[in-house]
């Protein structure tokens, strides 16, 4: 199976080799994981081969839609920790610096800001749960991490069957934002 051994060169962890051993191509595992790190690690690590267009851009935006958009346990997205207008703007402000419609200044500004009520924050809700999570979302989305901020609240709120929905829905919309992964 040459994506199997594809994944052993690029350094996969042995759990991923072992579940792509069980798909009959990379195509097929993409299609079919449910772990969206190990799909972000696949997507990053194979950057330069994959030749995916604009992939900087869909990185920051799919982050961006994991801040919005993961469900937490309660119903809740985590968007809906972000309760500070500042920590809702970081990610509104990294959407459109994606997009081209916001300055690399008014991202810095919007970071800054964030990480101001990310501090405010958790010194407000020092060792509550959501309030470290709305911290990581707030912070990292601001620095184009998102992506730790929505795993971080994700696993924070839940570590049933809410995880598993978390994933779910953070590994389909990876593959609606990048379809098709060869290795060529």
């Amino acid at each position: 199976m040459r994506h199997v051994e594809y994944l052993k060169n690029l350094g996969a962890c042995s759990d991923a080799v072992a579940y792509a051993e069980t798909q009959p191509t990379m195509q097929a595992a993409w299609d079919n994981c449910k772990r969206p790190d190990w799909m972000l690690w696949l997507v990053q690590k194979a950057e330069a081969e994959t030749q995916i267009p604009d992939l900087p851009k869909i990185l920051q935006l799919y982050a961006c839609w994991c801040v919005r958009n993961t469900p937490l346990a309660d119903g809740r997205k985590v968007w809906d920790l972000l309760t500070d207008k500042r920590s809702r703007n970081a990610v509104e402000v990294s959407e459109r610096f994606a997009n081209g419609q916001a300055t690399q200044q008014e991202l810095a500004a919007a970071g800054a800001a964030a990480g101001a009520a990310a501090w405010a924050a958790a010194w407000a809700a020092a060792g509550d749960a959501a309030g470290a999570a709305a911290w990581a979302a707030a912070w990292a989305a601001a620095w184009d991490a998102a992506w730790d901020a929505a795993w971080a609240a994700a696993r924070a709120a839940a570590w049933d069957a809410a995880w598993d929905a978390a994933w779910a829905a953070q590994a389909n919309q990876l593959r609606l934002v990048i379809p098709k992964f060869t290795m060529e």
